[in-house]
């Protein structure tokens, strides 16, 4: 790691970071089916995006796929925390699979909404980043037109007359500032445009997002521990680099040689909702032992929440 003082480090740490109450759900639900279960348990995409957490998972005996085709049958089956389409939910039922929904309660409810705005007769609009999974199975699960948005500018460029009854939903792990963004271009070019502004997206992304946005005040330079592949992680590092820090997500502790922390007299650590609390650990641990640190962390918001697991597995 280049660049570190002999008379050390202020660590600034973020409050909250790491694990929110859906991913909790998700890995509390494989887990107790894995001990519950003779069999091989399948899990549908990633449980949640974290290499480290579905690393831990298989060891434990889950067996990630990508579709329900390598799913034998028979099998027990989990429905990640992002959510799955309903064509993925009748094949499912069509085979006869053993199935435990683990999406994430706030992605169901947008799911929810998205069908009672298109039962409404109108076309809906969602906000989202294409390819991700929950965009994936947000899109299978509504009924009627939808139209996925992911700028200002693809908000500008829709091809839909003025007059066009229109209701948005939002992905829930994407940045603030840019979706009231994009509504604000929607609600520009509709005439008759409804949704429930910002409050789709989750509030452990909220949170978050509000926590990197404080650390930027007092850190020189922002670490985001989390996966590349997660779309909240993602954000968490441009909202820092917005905010004028230099900012870098690690994936874990083996990332850090090629950040030159040499400029930095504070340094602000956060991780994503989908980061476990050993990573970032390792992370600190890591930086403690090229550098003496003194570790700090800001005031903010304790999360309290929590999610019921399905009925079949109890609810504690």
């Amino acid at each position: 790691m280049a660049g570190t003082r002999e008379n050390g480090l202020d660590l600034v740490l973020a409050q909250p970071r790491g694990f929110c109450a859906g991913v909790v759900r998700a890995v509390d639900i494989v887990e107790r089916v894995l001990a519950r279960r003779d069999g091989p348990v399948y899990v549908r995409h990633e449980i949640v995006h974290n290499g480290r957490v579905v690393a831990d998972l298989k060891a434990k005996g889950a067996r990630f796929v990508d579709s329900l085709d390598a799913v034998p049958d028979g099998a027990t089956t989990i429905f990640s925390a992002h959510g799955v389409s309903r064509a993925v939910e009748a094949e499912a039922a069509r085979r006869g699979l053993p199935v435990i929904d683990a999406t994430c309660p706030l992605v169901a409810k947008v799911h929810a909404q998205g069908r009672r705005y298109a039962a409404q007769g109108r076309t809906v609009i969602l906000v989202g980043h294409a390819g991700h999974a929950e965009v994936e199975g947000t899109l299978g699960q509504i009924g009627g037109e939808v139209h996925l948005v992911g700028s200002v500018a693809e908000a500008e460029s829709l091809d839909l007359s003025a007059d066009t009854p229109l209701a948005y939903i939002t992905q829930t792990t994407l940045s603030v500032d840019d979706t009231r963004a994009i509504i604000a271009a929607l609600s520009r070019r509709f005439r008759d445009l409804v949704g429930p502004e910002t409050r789709d997206i989750c509030y452990a992304t909220q949170n978050r997002q509000a926590a990197v946005r404080a650390l930027a005040e007092v850190a020189d330079l922002i670490l985001v521990v989390g996966a590349r592949n997660s779309s909240n992680c993602n954000r968490l590092r441009e909202i820092a680099a917005e905010a004028g820090r230099p900012s870098h997500l690690v994936e874990g502790a083996e990332d850090l040689a090629g950040i030159d922390l040499g400029a930095a007299r504070t340094l602000g650590l956060t991780a994503g909702a989908s980061t476990p609390e050993v990573v970032i650990a390792e992370v600190i641990a890591a930086l403690q032992r090229r550098t003496p640190l003194r570790i700090s962390t800001l005031p903010g918001i304790i999360e309290s929440a929590s999610f019921p697991l399905p009925s079949s597995l109890g609810h504690t």
